[in-house]
């Protein structure tokens, strides 16, 4: 059971380990901890700060998810409605048994482009493709659409990346407009995430943090031809820390969805032996939910913690290194009275 997380020390704690990135705390709305760490840009010197804007990896399908249940409620997407009706799959391995429940709760048995659950890495897709050729969501379908399934909808749980790129053309069929438009318009605008968006690599935009990842022999390498240069359905949105809790703030208060799917959101869709429990993009546990994001030169969490009695606390932690948030996220749990793994 996790309890009001103690936050004497911390500001030591991360310094000392070198942390690269950010890290907010805010327990009914009070902020409780803020502070910026490390280079948002190692090449040019520039540090971070709390107003820095990061990759969010997986985080990302956070607000997919919601766009989805949007459209839903306004009965232009059904979620048990075959993933065929939305996106033209003719030709392809994806069965028409899959739904967008199943696509969103990763329990759809579709494959994956990289199989990381097996140990493959995502960025050796890039090895012989340019990163810059894949770009809009309907690119990624090649690499998504062409392997054996895993299992049959409902019948297994393993994550997916490309379930979530099939949802985010579910999206742009519904709405009729590109997923990055519909998310900046009807998810950032209305949660008041005035600093966030999805920022092309290749581009030179202000307040956005590099990723970059330690070397064997010491040099630091970036990832900008480790993944595609701008965010799609599966990942790689930028954010601040503090428009990470307002998207929170705007979920909890009804503002992106019907009371509804508001709750559903916030419930455990599928259970499992193990005491977790998986929903549309967040995970379960006790009285704890969160998602994470790793890339290349990318690694975050947004985690809420539950009290017995109070509001809990919602934390983010972004970090513009790949290993940089979880060293982080341990010391949280641990100050939070969170069992940990041994």
């Amino acid at each position: 059971m996790a309890g009001p997380i103690q936050t004497d020390g911390l500001d030591e704690f991360l310094r000392k380990g070198g942390y690269t990135g950010v890290v907010l705390l805010k327990r009914g709305g009070d902020e409780i901890f803020a502070g910026a760490y490390g280079m948002a840009s190692p090449r040019w010197g520039i540090p971070n700060t709390m107003d820095m804007r990061f990759d969010t990896a997986s985080i990302t399908k956070l607000f997919t998810a919601v766009a989805v249940l949007q459209l839903v409620g306004q009965q232009r997407l059904d979620l048990d409605a075959s993933i065929h009706t939305y996106v033209d799959l003719a030709a392809t391995m994806i069965p028409p048994t899959v739904t967008l429940r199943h696509l969103l709760t990763h329990s759809s048995g579709i494959a994956d482009d990289a199989d990381e659950e097996a140990g493959e890495d995502y960025a050796e897709l890039w090895i012989d493709k340019p990163t810059y050729s894949v770009t809009q969501t309907r690119d990624f379908l090649p690499q998504c659409t062409s392997d054996q399934p895993n299992f049959a909808p409902e019948e297994g749980h393993r994550y997916c990346n490309c379930g979530y790129v099939l949802a985010g053309l579910a999206i742009e069929h519904a709405a009729g407009t590109s997923f990055r438009e519909y998310v900046i318009e009807h998810v950032f605008g209305p949660a008041g995430m005035t600093r966030s968006g999805f920022f092309d690599k290749r581009d030179a935009e202000p307040d956005v943090a590099e990723g970059f990842d330690p070397l064997p022999d010491g040099r630091l390498e970036s990832n900008i031809f480790k993944y595609p240069p701008i965010g799609s359905p599966d990942g790689g949105a930028h954010v601040t820390a503090a428009d990470l809790i307002r998207f929170v703030d705007a979920l909890r208060n009804g503002v992106l969805l019907t009371s509804e799917f508001t709750k559903e959101f916030f419930t455990p869709q599928l259970s499992f032996d193990d005491g977790t429990g998986q929903g549309f993009g967040l995970e379960f546990k006790d009285n704890m939910w969160w998602k994470e994001g790793i890339n290349a030169g990318v690694s975050g969490i947004l985690r809420h913690w539950g009290e017995k009695s109070g509001p809990g606390v919602d934390g983010v932690v972004l970090s513009n290194t790949e290993a940089g948030a979880w060293p982080v996220i341990r010391e949280l749990d641990r100050r939070a009275g969170v069992t940990q793994k041994e």
